[in-house]
């Protein structure tokens, strides 16, 4: 009884990181505790004697937890129009979760990480994000320590994006898509209408679009209408890379329903059009925006 206690508490002290590991490799924070518990009922069972190195045995056995959980969910699929469903039906969301996701992970990284294969995410997201080394990685993914390291140089060019220096036109654009994120969250019309090109073409496919909502919608008034309407959205969304251009990926708890492809003539948008089919999704190239 006393090992058992000693047990326990070693294991609630690494609880937090355990969960931050399965954040980030599983992207929700319910499957992320699910991977948690299930380290330690492996834990329970296990010869603590045989165990040189807990935090390591332990972030092994969640990772492992993690990439067949990545696996399996990649056998599933989705109606694209319960996902809408789903985006516009708030009620089940927990603003304060939201609000950690957004300050302990970042919804644009949970989204990026989404696009890897599972090998990738692991072998990225243990070496970038939590120091583990690829010695370490690569039994885990099956893999050697030197493909491990590929992984994860495979990953972080896609997360990142290609390697450039930095372009004043691709700044600016950044900085109309923010501008046009912050009028639609707090529902400013004329803000709105401001980064709106006259002309503006609103394009969407059928997963993205409510009872009502027409395929296309033209001009600034009617387009910033709209995105007044639907401002519970904003509340998702930020700012990403997506097809080479600044857009908008819109992912309640990380997990990507939507996504804005953006054109731009100036300092203002000129049009977008909003991806949800899940067929189309992938298609999509997403990255982090760099800093600037």
């Amino acid at each position: 009884m006393i090992e058992q206690d000693v047990q326990a508490r070693r294991f609630e002290a690494e609880r937090d990181r355990l969960r931050a590991v399965a954040h980030r490799l599983l992207g929700s924070a319910a499957e992320a505790e699910d991977a948690v518990q299930e380290s330690w009922l492996r834990l329970a069972s296990a010869d603590s004697d045989a165990i040189a190195n807990l935090s390591a045995w332990l972030t092994t056995v969640v990772s492992r937890i993690c990439l067949d959980m990545l696996r399996a969910r990649a056998t599933r699929r989705e109606d694209p129009l319960e996902r809408v469903a789903e985006l516009d039906d708030t009620t089940g969301v927990d603003p304060e979760a939201e609000a950690v996701l957004v300050d302990s992970v970042g919804r644009a990284l949970l989204v990026v990480l989404a696009t890897l294969e599972p090998h990738e995410r692991v072998a990225f997201v243990l070496h970038d994000l939590f120091a583990v080394p690829f010695d370490r990685i690569g039994p885990l993914v099956d893999r050697s320590a030197a493909t491990a390291k590929k992984l994860a140089s495979r990953a972080r060019r896609r997360v990142h994006g290609p390697a450039a220096a930095p372009d004043p036109e691709r700044v600016r654009e950044r900085r109309v898509v923010e501008a046009f994120l912050a009028a639609a969250r707090s529902g400013d019309l004329e803000a709105l209408v401001a980064v709106l090109a006259p002309d503006v073409v609103r394009t969407a496919d059928l997963a993205a679009l409510r009872p009502g909502m027409a395929a296309e919608v033209r001009g600034a008034d009617a387009v910033a209408e709209e995105t007044v309407f639907l401002r519970t959205r904003a509340g998702f969304a930020v700012a990403a890379w997506v097809d080479g251009a600044p857009g908008v990926v819109v992912a309640p708890g990380g997990r990507l329903l939507l996504a804005l492809r953006m054109t731009f003539d100036g300092d203002r948008i000129s049009g977008y059009d909003v991806v949800a089919d899940p067929a189309r999704l992938p298609t999509l190239e997403i990255a982090l925006l760099p800093e600037v």
